[in-house]
C-alpha cells in the first residue's frame, strides 16, 4: 500500500495544491498500485507515508503551519526514513532555514533545506517555466517571496520564463526550488503535477524505488501543448 499524505491542507491549501496528491494516486492506480491519500491536520501525527504533500498558503496560515510542524518533529524524521518530500510555494519556503512576511518578521523554517526567503520588491504572479534536467515543467506562480539557496544547494531547475526563486548565488539565470536528495521544492503551482505528470511518475518512482511503466494519458499530450504555449517554441524543437 503506497500512503500519500497532504499535510495541513486547510492550511496551506490556498493555490490547489492539494490536487498534486489526486494525480500521483491516479497514476499509481493505473498501474495497479494500491494507494491511501491521508489528509493530516494540524493536530494529528504525522504518518509513515512514502510521499508527503505541502501545498502554499497566506502569510498566517504559513507560520501556524511552521509552528506545528516543529513542534511535531516528525517530517524530519519521515524524509530521514526516506519519504519523498514535495513542497509548493509558502511549504516550499517554510522548509527552509526562514523566510520573511509581510510587515518584515524574519520566521525560523524547518531547516531541511539551506535557504533564506526574503520579501521581494513586487509580487511575481505568472507562467513559470522551469528547465529540470532534460524536462519541462510548466505551472503558475504567485508569490512576494525570493529565495537563496545556501552553497551546497541544489535548484530544481533554470527558470526559461518567469521569476522562481530568483537569481542564483553570482549568476545571471533564474532558478526554482531546491533538489535535495528525496525533497522537492518548487513555486510550481497548477496543481504542479496535474501539468507536470512526468515528475509525478518520478515521485512515484522514487517512493516505490523501483522503475515505473509508461504510461501516456491526455495530461501528457496536455503538457506538452502548455509547454509549447508558454515557451512559445518552435512545434518540432522542443523535447518534453
Amino acid at each position: 500500500m503506497l500512503k500519500i499524505a497532504v499535510l495541513y491542507p486547510e492550511l496551506l491549501g490556498t493555490y490547489g495544491d492539494g490536487g498534486n496528491a489526486l494525480v500521483l494516486a491516479s497514476r499509481a492506480r493505473r498501474r495497479g498500485i494500491e494507494v491511501d491519500v491521508l489528509q493530516v491536520s494540524l493536530d494529528d501525527e504525522i504518518p509513515d507515508a512514502k510521499i508527503l504533500l505541502l501545498g502554499g498558503g497566506e502569510d498566517g496560515p504559513q507560520r501556524q503551519a511552521t509552528y506545528g510542524l516543529e513542534k511535531n518533529g516528525a517530517l524530519a524524521k519521515r524524509v530521514n526514513d526516506g519519504a519523498v518530500l514535495l513542497a509548493v510555494c509558502a511549504g516550499f519556503q517554510l522548509i527552509g532555514s526562514s523566510y520573511e512576511v509581510e510587515g518584515g518578521l524574519h520566521v525560523e523554517g524547518l531547516g531541511l533545506v539551506e535557504a533564506v526567503t526574503t520579501r521581494g520588491s513586487k509580487r511575481r504572479v505568472g507562467n513559470l517555466l522551469t528547465r529540470v534536467g532534460a524536462r519541462w515543467m510548466v505551472g503558475f506562480e504567485n508569490h512576494g517571496g525570493e529565495t537563496e539557496l545556501g552553497s551546497d544547494e541544489v535548484p530544481l531547475g533554470v527558470v526559461e520564463s518567469g521569476a522562481g526563486n530568483g537569481r542564483f548565488a553570482g549568476d545571471a539565470r533564474y532558478v526554482d526550488g531546491v533538489r535535495h536528495g528525496s525533497i522537492f521544492g518548487t513555486y510550481a503551482h497548477g496543481p504542479v503535477l496535474a501539468q507536470n505528470p512526468w515528475l509525478a511518475d518520478e515521485l512515484l518512482s522514487l517512493a516505490l524505488g523501483r522503475e515505473l511503466e509508461p504510461l501516456v494519458t491526455v495530461a501528457d499530450e496536455l503538457h506538452r501543448l502548455r509547454v509549447r504555449e508558454v515557451g512559445d517554441f518552435n512545434f518540432d524543437a522542443v523535447d518534453y
